[in-house]
C-alpha cells in the first residue's frame, strides 16, 4: 500500500522545523542509497571493459562498451523524470532499484562463458543504462522535499551520494575481480540492490503535491533556459561521467603496466565529494559566476591533462586528471543549483509570489531536471566515443582533448552571455533573473 503525504509545505518555516525537516532528511538518505547503486551498475563497465583481456576486442570496441551505458542512461533520464510525479517517489524508487538486478545478473552470467559474443556484451552494457536513469528520478523527487533556501545543498548531497557510486565501483571492483573472478563484478551488487529497494519501500514517501500531468511537465521543453542549461550540463556532469568511465581504459592504453586500477576511484571520489561545495558556493555567490569561472578552470585542466599524456609519467597524468574531476564536480553543483532558481524565478515573474507559484516552479524545475540531466549525460557517451575515435584515427587521445577544450570555451561564452552579462546575480538567490 503506497504511503502518500497530502500536506507538504517546506517553505513554511514552522512546518519545516516541526516535521518537514525530519521527513525530508529520511527521504534524502534512502534516495542517496538507491541512486548510489544506480551509479555503480551504470558505470560498472568502466572497470569490466578494462578487464576483458581474455576476449579479442579492439580499443575502439572496448570504448563502445564503456560508452553505450552512458547513451542509454541519458535517454532513460527523460521518462524516469516523470516517474515520481506519476507513480510517487517512494514507489518509483523501489521499482527502478529492482531493475538494476537485470544487468548485474546478466553480466555475471556472460563473463562466465569465454564464448560470449561481442554483441551480447553490447546488449548487457546497454541494459546497464537503467542505472543512469535513476539520477533524474531521484533529483526530481528530492527537489519537492526541500525549501528554496536549502535546495542547493540538498540536491548537491543527493547527487554527490549517487556520483560516489562511480568511485565505489572503481575502488571495490578491482579487488572483487582479483579475488573472485570477473563474474563477481555482477553478482556482488545483487544483495545491495535488493536492500536498497526494500529501504525505499519501507522508509520513503510519496508526495501528493509533487503529482503533475505529463503536459504540464513537458511544457519546459519549450523554454529556452532548458536547452541552455542542458548544453552547460554536458560540460559539467557530462565531463564527470565521461572522464570517470574513460579513465581506467584510457590509462591502461596510454600507460600499460601502470597502477591505474589502484587509483581509478580517486578522481570520481574527489569530483563527487566536491559537488556539494559547488552547490554551497552557488547558494552564496550565485550559480552563474561560479559556473562561469569553473569552465575556465576546466579548459585549463584539459591542457594540463594533454601535457600529462605526453610526459610519459603516469603520476603526472593522474594528478592533472584530478583537476578535471574536481572542477567537473564543482560545476555539477553550481549548474544544478541554477535549475530550480531559474524556473522558480520565472514562475514568480509570470504569476507573482505565492505558495502555489513556488509549487509550480518546483514542478517545472523537476521536469527540466529530466531533460537537462538526460542531455548532460550524453557527454559521457560523447567523451568515450571521442577517445575511441581519436585512438582509431591517430593512435592517441590528443584530438579528443582539443575538442573538449573548444567545448569548454563555448560553455564559458554561453554562461557569460546568458547569465552574467545581462544582470547581476544577486537579484535572485543563486542566479540572475532568467532571460527566456
Amino acid at each position: 500500500m503506497a504511503r502518500w503525504l497530502d500536506e507538504w509545505h517546506p517553505d513554511d518555516e514552522t512546518f519545516w522545523e516541526t516535521s518537514g525537516k525530519r521527513i525530508a532528511r529520511r527521504n534524502l538518505i534512502f534516495s542517496i542509497f538507491a541512486e548510489h547503486l544506480g551509479f555503480t551498475v551504470w558505470t560498472l563497465w568502466s572497470i569490466v571493459a578494462a578487464q576483458l583481456g581474455a576476449y579479442d576486442f579492439s580499443t575502439d570496441q572496448l570504448f563502445w562498451l564503456v560508452a553505450l551505458p552512458n547513451l542509454i542512461g541519458a535517454v532513460l533520464r527523460v521518462p524516469y523524470t516523470f516517474g515520481p510525479a506519476r507513480f510517487g517517489g517512494r514507489d518509483f524508487t523501489t521499482v527502478s532499484a529492482l531493475l538494476l538486478l537485470v544487468p548485474a545478473v546478466l553480466l555475471g552470467v556472460a563473463v562466465s562463458d569465454p564464448g560470449t559474443p561481442y554483441w551480447m556484451f553490447l546488449v548487457i552494457a546497454a541494459l546497464a543504462g537503467v542505472g543512469g536513469g535513476n539520477f533524474a528520478s531521484s533529483m526530481a523527487n528530492i527537489t519537492h522535499f526541500y525549501p528554496r533556501s536549502k535546495q542547493g545543498v540538498a540536491l548537491g548531497l543527493n547527487a554527490a551520494g549517487g556520483n560516489i557510486g562511480v568511485s565505489s565501483v572503481q575502488l571495490v571492483m578491482p579487488l572483487v575481480i582479483g579475488g573472485f573472478g570477473l563474474a563477481a563484478a555482477g553478482w556482488f551488487w545483487v544483495p545491495l540492490v535488493v536492500l536498497a529497494a526494500a529501504c525505499a519501500w519501507f522508509f520513503m514517501d510519496n508526495l501528493t503535491s509533487a503529482r503533475a500531468n505529463s503536459r504540464e511537465q513537458l511544457a519546459v521543453a519549450g523554454r529556452a533556459q532548458t536547452w541552455i542549461m542542458s548544453f552547460l550540463y554536458i560540460g559539467t556532469f557530462g565531463s564527470f561521467i565521461g572522464y570517470s568511465t574513460a579513465f581506467p581504459l584510457l590509462s591502461k592504453s596510454l600507460f600499460p603496466g601502470s597502477p591505474w586500477a589502484a587509483v581509478a576511484f580517486a578522481g570520481p571520489l574527489a569530483g563527487s565529494l566536491i559537488r556539494p561545495v559547488g552547490g554551497w558556493l552557488a547558494d552564496r555567490l550565485g550559480g552563474a559566476p561560479v559556473t562561469l569561472w569553473n569552465f575556465a578552470a576546466m579548459g585549463a585542466g584539459v591542457v594540463l591533462v594533454w601535457l600529462g599524456s605526453l610526459s610519459g609519467a603516469f603520476w603526472l597524468f593522474f594528478l592533472a586528471f584530478l583537476t578535471l574531476f574536481v572542477t567537473a564536480g564543482i560545476g555539477n553543483g553550481s549548474t544544478y543549483r541554477m535549475i530550480p532558481a531559474i524556473f522558480q524565478a520565472q514562475a514568480v515573474a509570470e504569476r507573482g509570489e505565492s505558495e502555489e507559484t513556488l509549487l509550480h516552479g518546483k514542478r517545472q524545475a523537476a521536469a527540466a531536471i529530466g531533460i537537462i540531466s538526460a542531455v548532460g549525460a550524453l557527454g559521457g557517451f560523447l567523451i568515450n566515443r571521442a577517445f575511441g575515435m581519436s585512438f582509431a584515427a591517430t593512435g592517441g587521445p590528443a584530438t579528443a582533448f582539443a575538442a573538449f577544450g573548444v567545448f569548454y570555451l563555448a560553455c564559458f561564452a554561453l554562461t557569460w552571455g546568458c547569465y552574467v552579462r545581462t544582470v547581476g546575480v544577486s537579484r535572485v538567490a543563486g542566479l540572475a533573473h532568467a532571460r527566456v
